[in-house]
C-alpha cells in the first residue's frame, strides 16, 4: 500500500492588527511563543522544526515559521525531542589521539556536514588520557544513537555503548570488534603501494621513514609492514619533524647508500626533499623519493612529488551508511573496507 502524507490545510497569514505579544525580556522563548507570532498552531511549529516528512506544510508557512524561531532566539529542545523519539541524534565522533593531516581532516569535515544534512548532532569528544573501553565509558555518558570509534575499543566497550542507548557503534581501524560494524582501515596497502611503485623503478633497496611524533606508530607501523610484504630490503628510518632531524636523515641516506625512501607522507616527504636539496643531493637522480596522501603542496615542489593517493569514501556515503544503520540496530555486524591505496607516479620518482 501506498502511504500518502498527510496534507496540514495551509494556515492563513496572522489578521492584520497588534503584532503578537513576544516573550518577556530574560525569559526562554518557546514553540508556543513561536507559534502565537507566526499564527499558527504548535504542532504546525513542531512539524517545521522537526522537518516531518509525513506532513506536507506550505512553504509560506514554512517560511513563517522559521523566521519568527529566528526573531525569538528559539532553538527546539534537544532533551524533549530525545524523549519523544525513544534516543539522541547525537553521533559522537571521539577526537583522534594522534594528529591528523588534511587528507583526514578534510575526511571528518565533510562526514559532519552529511550527518547534519540528515538531521544528526555531530559531537567531537575528547576523552583526555582515557583510552580503550574505558574511554568507550566516557562516551557513553552523552547517551549518543552512534559512534565512530577509532581503534582499540573492545567488545566490553562495545556493549557499554549499546546498553547506553547506541544504535550504531562503527569501529575505524585495521581489524573487526565483536559486535561492531567495522570499517577496515589497513594502513600496510599504503606501503604495498610505494613499495611495488620503488621496486618497479629498480629500487631493491628502500627507506621507510617511521615518524617520531608520538601515536603515529598506529599507522607507520603497518605502512613499514606493507613496504616489507613487496619483498624488498627495508630500512627503517626514525625522523622527527624538524628541519634538523631532517639533516640528519639526509646523512645517513648518504652513509648507507640508500637510494630511495618512501616518507610516511607527503609532509615528511617534502621535510626530507628540501634536506637533500640542502645537502645537495639530486631527487630523484640521488635519492628516489614519495610520500603518501596527495597533497596539492606536493604537485607544487620541484620535482613534483611522488605519492600515494588514499580513498576514502565519501561523507556523504559514509553519513547515509550511519542513518540507515541507526534505523535498524538489530542488523547483523558489517565489514567494509574502507581504504584503498595508488601508487601516483611524478617525477620525484
Amino acid at each position: 500500500m501506498v502511504q500518502i502524507p498527510e496534507q496540514v490545510p495551509a494556515e492563513p497569514p496572522p489578521p492584520p492588527g497588534p503584532a503578537p505579544a513576544r516573550p518577556a525580556r530574560g525569559s526562554v522563548p518557546t514553540s508556543a511563543d513561536v507559534a502565537r507570532l507566526a499564527g499558527v498552531s504548535r504542532a504546525t511549529v513542531s512539524y517545521v522544526l522537526n522537518n516531518t516528512s509525513a506532513v506536507r506544510i506550505s512553504e509560506p508557512t514554512r517560511r513563517r515559521v522559521h523566521q519568527a524561531a529566528k526573531d525569538l532566539g528559539y532553538v527546539p529542545h534537544a532533551a524533549a525531542r530525545s524523549l519523544r523519539a525513544g534516543h539522541t541524534r547525537i553521533v559522537l565522533l571521539p577526537t583522534p589521539e594522534v594528529p591528523v593531516g588534511p587528507l583526514y581532516s578534510g575526511f571528518l569535515h565533510a562526514l559532519q556536514w552529511a550527518l547534519s544534512r540528515l538531521d544528526y548532532t555531530v559531537v567531537q569528544y575528547g576523552s583526555v588520557g582515557l583510552t580503550g573501553d574505558d574511554a568507550a565509558r566516557a562516551w557513553a555518558e552523552l547517551r549518543p544513537v552512534a559512534v565512530l570509534a577509532p581503534a582499540g575499543m573492545g567488545p566490553d566497550g562495545v556493549a557499554v555503548l549499546k546498553r547506553s542507548g547506541a544504535r550504531a557503534v562503527l569501529t575505524l581501524g585495521p581489524d573487526p570488534v565483536e559486535g561492531a560494524h567495522a570499517l577496515i582501515m589497513d594502513h600496510r596497502e599504503v606501503g604495498r603501494a610505494a613499495g611495488r611503485h620503488l621496486l618497479a623503478r629498480g629500487h631493491r633497496r628502500i627507506g621507510v621513514v617511521m615518524p617520531r611524533e608520538e601515536g603515529l606508530g598506529a599507522f607507520a607501523l603497518p605502512r613499514l609492514a606493507g613496504a616489507r610484504e613487496t619483498g624488498a630490503d627495508v630500512v627503517p628510518l626514525p625522523l622527527a619533524y624538524t628541519e634538523a632531524d631532517a639533516a640528519r636523515v639526509a646523512a645517513q641516506l648518504r652513509a648507507e647508500d640508500l637510494h630511495a625512501v618512501f616518507a610516511y607522507n607527503d609532509e615528511y616527504a617534502m621535510l626530507l626533499m628540501r634536506a637533500l636539496q640542502d645537502a645537495g643531493a639530486d631527487v630523484p637522480g640521488d635519492v628516489a623519493l614519495i610520500g603518501a596522501d596527495d597533497l596539492m603542496l606536493g604537485r607544487l615542489l620541484r620535482p613534483r612529488l611522488s605519492t600515494v593517493r588514499i580513498d576514502l569514501p565519501s561523507g556523504e556515503e559514509l553519513a547515509t551508511l550511519v542513518d540507515r544503520l541507526v534505523r535498524d540496530p538489530a542488523a547483523e555486524p558489517e565489514v567494509r573496507d574502507v581504504l584503498g591505496a595508488s601508487a601516483v607516479p611524478r617525477a620525484s620518482t
